[in-house]
């Protein structure tokens, strides 16, 4: 992997750079809740989840105990190719699998696979660790349970922002219990450090979705909260997707760089003119980077 912007900033993506930024002088930056009422307000103002169609399946499933609801979306034509378990963003403290409907959806189609989007317990209520016991739970009856319920053994994992931090710690749970099976991980943006030692960690450290999520927690420079800490070994290859904007950027060049280190195979890509969030956002660049992480997987899935 090589470091420095200029090498993990494709050249065609400049030309991208002034409509991304005209759209975001008119809409304007969003930011996340400063406390549990502004969260609860956040979450009341919030409209309904856009409907996908086809309809994902929904289901619950089970390991270890633990039962976790899911959403599935399969391929409207043929087999799927393989099984992407996506996880939503919203700060840990936000957002749901429904919400995720209309891009699952449309990555099923687009790429051929089976999209299972899972609707993890949310902070302040169900603070650390149930998030990564949920995303855990559906990651390890995956590895059991693809050949029978899609066709296929060919597994990938995706995260958006907190979903993004999710998958890793997923990840690094499975290794951990000698569970492999996922071949390939597409990360965007995540958040690595939630201890506030890191510069993005610092920029963040006052956020209220920390204190939401891992307020309970003795150090969370754990591995299990803040996975830049983590022993990185024996991770699938992975893709990092971020904004030059982004004020996570720091840290997830930091993580790119120390999976490079473990030897993991690592595809970091900066967006320019992004910040955090983008992929989401319809913008030139937000559209370039989906379709970035489309051929990505779908070399990964199909190989």
């Amino acid at each position: 992997m090589k470091l420095g912007l200029t090498r993990t900033i494709d050249p065609r993506l400049y030309s991208l750079v002034y409509p991304t930024r005209e759209y975001y002088l008119q809409r304007g930056f969003g930011r996340g809740p400063a406390d549990q009422a502004e969260l609860m307000s956040f979450r009341a103002a919030a409209p309904p989840p856009e409907p996908a169609d086809p309809p994902a399946e929904v289901d619950v499933v089970e390991y270890g105990g633990r039962r976790v609801p899911v959403r599935i979306h399969r391929p409207t034509s043929g087999d799927p190719a393989g099984v992407l378990l996506d996880i939503h963003g919203g700060g840990f403290m936000m957002g749901s699998a429904a919400r995720r409907d209309v891009a699952g959806r449309a990555i099923a189609d687009r790429l051929g696979i089976a999209v299972v989007g899972v609707d993890y317990r949310l902070a302040p209520e169900n603070p650390w660790p149930a998030a990564p016991d949920d995303c855990e739970t559906v990651a390890l009856w995956l590895t059991g349970h693809t050949g029978e319920c899609f066709g296929t053994d060919h597994l990938a994992i995706g995260g958006f922002s907190a979903g993004a931090t999710l998958a890793m710690t997923t990840l690094l749970r499975l290794r951990d219990r000698g569970v492999g099976g996922f071949r390939a991980a597409a990360l965007q943006f995540g958040t690595y450090d939630l201890s506030g030692q890191t510069p993005s960690g610092r920029s963040i450290a006052d956020e209220y979705f920390i204190e939401a999520y891992a307020g309970s927690a003795a150090d969370r420079t754990h591995p299990d909260i803040s996975p830049v800490y983590a022993d990185l070994a024996g991770l699938p290859p992975t893709l990092i997707v971020v904004g030059q904007d982004d004020i996570l950027m720091s840290d997830n060049i930091v993580m790119a760089a120390h999976l490079s280190a473990a030897r993991v195979e690592v595809d970091l890509r900066v967006y320019p003119g992004a910040p955090h969030g983008f992929t989401a956002h319809p913008t030139p660049m937000g559209r370039a980077a989906l379709d970035d992480v489309d051929t990505w997987l779908g070399d990964r899935l199909r190989a």
